[in-house]
């Protein structure tokens, strides 16, 4: 070989080697796939962050509720829907700018009906567990309740949970009051669960039911609204604060209830709707 042919052959070469170092820098270089999962969660973290615009959009805050739940949410005379969720959240709501719109669920599947999107919150005087924290956020405690042992006002037999043993006793299907109850009570013949707590008062006003476990709040509304006929056994098995329940990813309109609520407390607009169903200002009970 000549030099001539020698020099092309190894220019020739030189630049093989060349394009084969670039082609392998270029193979190297696209970090641009690895930028997509960040920008995922970006979108996901922007859609918890539209959840107050959303509901502000839409110009109403859907609330799932048990409507057979007083003094929280229940029907009047007239079929109207009161209580002191019900004046509560509607303050609310005129506060974010929206209207409320109430939605009956059932109670036993409300979780799940929250988390398929069938409301925007939880607004029924749920009790807030380490249980539904799993599933759910909750706002601040806006009001707190223990869960306590309620019997016919002539039964005189029935003075602490002991003393259920043998006996058939109601709760709410999917409550609070049912939880207690299977952690609490042992021995019962029975323990009945309901739909509505407005249909275990029946039984046992009937004398079906020897015994409810409800919440005291829900109880001393029963004893005043029908007194004489049923008293609180003093005997309290649970305390438990009552929360707003949210999405996990909504972020931001949990922030703006808490907010909400907080300025009810310290305006004084919590009390008069407390007082109207209560008697009293419950928010001395909260935790400070």
């Amino acid at each position: 070989m000549n030099f001539a042919k020698k020099v092309t052959a190894a220019l020739l070469a030189s630049l093989m080697v060349a394009a084969l170092l670039l082609a392998g820098c270029t193979k190297q270089e696209p970090a641009k796939p690895a930028d997509a999962p960040a920008q995922e969660n970006a979108s996901e973290g922007q859609a918890a962050d539209d959840s107050l615009a959303r509901v502000k959009a839409a110009g109403k805050l859907v609330a799932g509720l048990d409507d057979a739940f007083p003094p929280f949410g229940f029907r009047n005379e007239k079929n109207e829907l009161v209580g002191f969720d019900i004046d509560l959240g509607n303050e609310l709501a005129k506060r974010l700018g929206v209207k409320m719109e109430w939605q009956p669920t059932e109670w036993s599947s409300v979780i799940m009906s929250l988390k398929s999107k069938k409301f925007d919150v939880i607004w029924s005087g749920m009790s807030i567990t380490e249980e539904r924290k799993k599933e759910i956020n909750f706002s601040m405690p806006y009001i707190g309740s223990a869960q306590v042992i309620i019997v016919k006002s002539d039964n005189k037999t029935i003075n602490g949970r002991e003393d259920l043993a043998g006996k058939v006793v109601g709760t709410q299907l999917g409550s609070t009051g049912e939880e207690a109850a299977k952690r609490e009570l042992k021995g019962v013949k029975e323990l009945k669960t309901f739909d509505a707590f407005t249909e275990a008062i029946n039984d046992l006003n009937i004398g079906r039911l020897d015994a409810v476990i409800i919440d005291d709040v829900t109880a001393n509304y029963y004893l005043k609204t029908k007194p004489g006929a049923f008293r609180i056994v003093d005997d309290v098995l649970s305390y438990e604060p009552m929360g707003i329940g949210v999405r996990k990813e909504d972020v931001t309109l949990l922030e703006a209830i808490n907010k909400e609520l907080k300025a009810m407390i310290e305006d004084g607009t919590y009390a008069k709707i407390s007082e109207r169903w209560f008697g009293t200002d419950m928010s001395k009970h909260l935790p400070k």
